[in-house]
């Protein structure tokens, strides 16, 4: 590390990340407690899916803050230690890898279902999904060997971009498939057609919006004075 530490980009960097996690964690346990309400007969299968990714996202939430306390508590005055990867910021990036592989496998199911059981469309999508929780994986066990940013961007830094990319390629291969398949599934003039309209256009809009976030990490990770 530099010995003059740009605290803007760096610490900077560190708090804001951490405030905007906390936003969209926010939004998850929204999301959690209107699903519980509006749909109180589903199955108990979706119920704990459901459950197990809001409780993961905190377990993420609760990590990232975990590792601010260090940095901005433990190591209070001594800026060298911003290359100093805690234990907390290091299990951050297994437990998104955990949430993602969840995610992406219900998504799998669901092409499964609608596709009327072709493997050809589910099984690329399920060996992604599992690739980029072993990079995750992977990233996690190497940060917690090297503890250092320096370390860990030179010797595997492409560990950590490739499972950016992975995830990004397996948002865009689901959401491709679901729009093909709910297309494909319209009918002239049918009585269901708005609503598979509506499926389109959500389906379209979730994904480019997951897929447009791991760009945007990409490019942080990539400009970053830290990683």
């Amino acid at each position: 590390m530099s010995s003059t530490v740009e605290i803007a980009r760096t610490f900077g960097s560190l708090l804001i990340g951490a405030l905007f996690a906390s936003f969209l964690s926010g939004g998850v346990t929204i999301q959690t407690l209107v699903y519980y309400k509006l749909y109180p007969t589903d199955g108990s299968s979706i119920k704990t899916l459901v459950f197990a990714i809001w409780l993961l996202d905190t377990c993420h939430t609760g990590l990232i803050w975990g590792s601010q306390w260090e940095y901005f508590i433990g190591f209070y005055g001594m800026d060298e230690k911003i290359d100093y990867i805690p234990t907390t910021l290091a299990l951050s990036i297994a437990i998104t890898g955990i949430l993602t592989v969840l995610v992406h496998a219900f998504f799998a199911h669901r092409i499964f279902l609608l596709s009327k059981r072709k493997w050809s469309l589910v099984v690329p999508v399920v060996i992604i999904a599992v690739l980029r929780l072993v990079s995750s994986t992977a990233t996690t066990a190497t940060m917690l060997h090297y503890r250092s940013f320096v370390q860990f961007r030179q010797h595997v830094r492409w560990l950590f971009t490739l499972g950016l990319a992975l995830s990004s390629a397996v948002d865009v291969l689901i959401t491709s498939s679901l729009f093909f398949l709910l297309r494909s599934s319209k009918r002239e003039g049918g009585s269901l057609d708005g609503v598979i309209d509506a499926l389109i256009l959500y389906t379209f809009e979730t994904g480019s919006v997951t897929c447009a976030a791991t760009i945007i990490s990409m490019i942080c990770v990539r400009i970053s004075p830290i990683i």
